[in-house]
């Protein structure tokens, strides 16, 4: 009978086992310490929304404290950073007082280690001094970035980034810089007769109103596309031969206004008087439609016309 031979275990030394002591202790001590990280970052997140939330929404400025930031939050920013806590504070008054119907909402956030990236939205209407701007009464609504540093809990830094240009469109302080081809293509539009294209530039709630003495002023204002396509552009058609428009000069102003310069040439059908008259526009414009039409004009040459 054969019989084998049991085969001893085999004996793991001492340094061995030390070893892998050691290295089980450094991956619960590293397990251990991502553990950690996230659950602050965690309380991180939850804290930093929170104190926004009653800050901006609930106008609670008192939440910008000791409490919340660090002694020396720097709000990153140009022509210089902004530190501590009162300057901090005096800097984010400016939107509390600035805006009225105000709305904060954070769309997205989240965090590693000691940063936290918030994306956000800001809504609310201009209703009196903000950084110095007096109110325009224009409301905004902008999207931005903001990358913040916590330390020990707290908020130490923030920076944020948004479009500076459409804020500032929003509020009337630059125009669009698309409003002097939108106004160009108007007239085009109307050049060549295509009423369709030029109604649909305006908004629907346009209010159009055409020279004071201007018979065509009785309807002013004229409330939205359909009452202007009748009460101005169809009688144009029935009380003139031709009627047009030329040396047309566009200029760029604030508050999303372009005015043009212009002459009327045109020829009457009840009794063929010819019309060569000086004349103005100035369209406002919001979100790429007309709102609003101001028609400057010599009417008393209109009326002489008229009346030959």
């Amino acid at each position: 009978m054969n019989s084998k031979k049991q085969q001893k275990p085999k004996v793991v030394g001492r340094k061995t086992m030390t070893r892998a002591i050691l290295l089980l202790l450094v991956i619960l001590v590293f397990s251990a310490q991502g553990i950690a990280q996230k659950s602050n970052i965690k309380k991180d997140i939850k804290m930093y929304s929170q104190v926004w939330d009653e800050v901006i929404n609930h106008g609670k400025i008192s939440e910008i404290n000791s409490k919340n930031f660090d002694p020396n939050i720097t709000l990153v920013s140009q022509p210089e950073n902004i530190v501590g806590i009162e300057n901090f504070k005096a800097y984010y008054q400016n939107y509390l007082t600035g805006f009225s119907e105000v709305s904060f909402t954070i769309v997205d956030v989240f965090g590693q280690n000691d940063k936290i990236v918030k994306h956000w939205n800001f809504k609310g209407t201009h209703s009196s001094d903000f950084f110095g701007i007096p109110a325009t009464g224009k409301s905004v609504d902008v999207n931005g970035v903001t990358l913040v540093k916590m330390k020990n809990g707290k908020i130490a830094q923030e920076q944020d980034f948004m479009d500076s240009m459409v804020f500032m469109q929003q509020l009337g302080l630059i125009s669009n810089p698309e409003n002097v081809s939108i106004i160009d293509g108007i007239y085009k539009a109307f050049g060549t007769g295509d009423m369709p294209a030029v109604l649909a530039i305006m908004d629907a709630g346009i209010l159009w109103n055409e020279a004071e003495g201007n018979a065509l002023a009785d309807g002013n204002p004229y409330k939205g596309p359909e009452a202007v396509l009748n009460g101005v552009f169809a009688r144009l058609g029935a009380d003139h031969e031709y009627f047009t428009l030329t040396d047309i000069q566009l200029h760029e102003m604030s508050n999303n206004q372009v005015l043009a310069t212009l002459r009327y040439n045109a020829k009457l059908k009840k009794n063929g008087a010819l019309i060569d008259a000086q004349a103005a526009h100035l369209w406002s414009l919001q979100d790429g439609k007309v709102i609003a039409f101001q028609q400057y004009v010599d009417t008393k040459q209109l009326d002489e016309a008229a009346n030959k």
